[in-house]
């Protein structure tokens, strides 16, 4: 991580942070930045949870991400938006360590280079992905879903015999709420609506206790009443979670985003609010349209 970058994140971090900074022996200072972290522990310290910087991804001579480079703050919610083929799902890809780059670097924090790690690792190490279309245990309830997608040993036998303890039940009932499906807990999931298994599969993640969630398109099919609550979903959500929304719907996105990125031919073409990027002209030219 570049150095300028690494002062600019830790300058946001630390406004972001300020009003819950308490006075102590270090004079305030986050105690993060004078301890020392273990091996595979997140660091937030320099105020990004997610770094990438100058990727590039080929596929047959086809440059499908060119030098790209973004970053997203601890609790962000951030939108991407871009055509079709601009390498958005790629760059998930990377980021999940389902496709390796070329070249360049992507980190999560300050010290875990995911280029390091596979899939099943890079999900332990708290990244969840949610794709567009829900993939839920449709023959199993609602509650059964969750209970399954909750972090235990996952033998055989252990599953066989575990029962969830009180802390457990808690988490259970916490995200069922999250979600609004507390009076769908017996319901199997096969029978929900469209959007209701949306966010099922969002708890389900949630389960896992993720520390970003990359969201692919969420809303694509939903009626306007599963959108809105969809997007009070992902506004509760952020702070306690960062967010990586890649979405078309520009409503939708203008209810929750702080920033869009625009992706296109594989690289950040523009960055700001909705309407910032909405006015730049090169994005009109590529994507929005006259």
């Amino acid at each position: 991580m570049t150095p300028d970058l690494m002062a600019q994140g830790a300058e946001r971090y630390q406004k972001a942070q300020a009003k819950a900074a308490q006075p102590s022996e270090s004079g305030g200072r986050a105690a993060s930045y004078a301890r020392l972290h273990q091996a595979g522990e997140l660091d937030v310290a320099h105020g990004r949870i997610l770094y990438m910087e100058d990727v590039h991804v080929s596929f047959d001579g086809f440059k499908a991400i060119n030098g790209l480079s973004l970053d997203i703050a601890p609790g962000e919610l951030r939108c991407i938006i871009g055509p079709n083929g601009a390498g958005k799902t790629t760059m998930m890809d990377i980021i999940t360590g389902k496709t390796r780059p070329d070249a360049g670097r992507v980190f999560f924090g300050s010290t875990i280079d995911l280029l390091r790690h596979n899939e099943p690792g890079i999900a332990q190490l708290g990244i969840g992905r949610k794709f567009q279309k829900p993939t839920v245990f449709e023959h199993l309830s609602v509650y059964e879903n969750l209970e399954l997608a909750l972090k235990t040993n996952k033998g055989v036998a252990a599953s066989m015999r575990f029962r969830p303890n009180g802390a457990q039940r808690d988490r259970l009932a916490e995200v069922l709420h999250t979600i609004q499906l507390p009076t769908a807990v017996n319901t199997l999931a096969g029978l929900l609506s469209h959007g209701q298994k949306q966010w099922l599969e969002i708890g389900m993640l949630l389960m896992q206790e993720p520390k970003l969630l990359l969201l692919d398109e969420p809303v694509a099919g939903m009626t306007d009443h599963e959108t809105e609550r969809t997007a009070e979903l992902f506004l509760s959500l952020k702070g306690k979670h960062s967010l990586m929304v890649v979405e078309h719907d520009m409503s939708f996105i203008r209810r929750i985003s702080d920033i869009v990125t625009v992706l296109c031919d594989g690289s950040v073409l523009a960055q700001g609010t909705l309407d910032q990027v909405q006015a730049n002209e090169r994005v009109i030219e590529v994507y929005l349209g006259r």
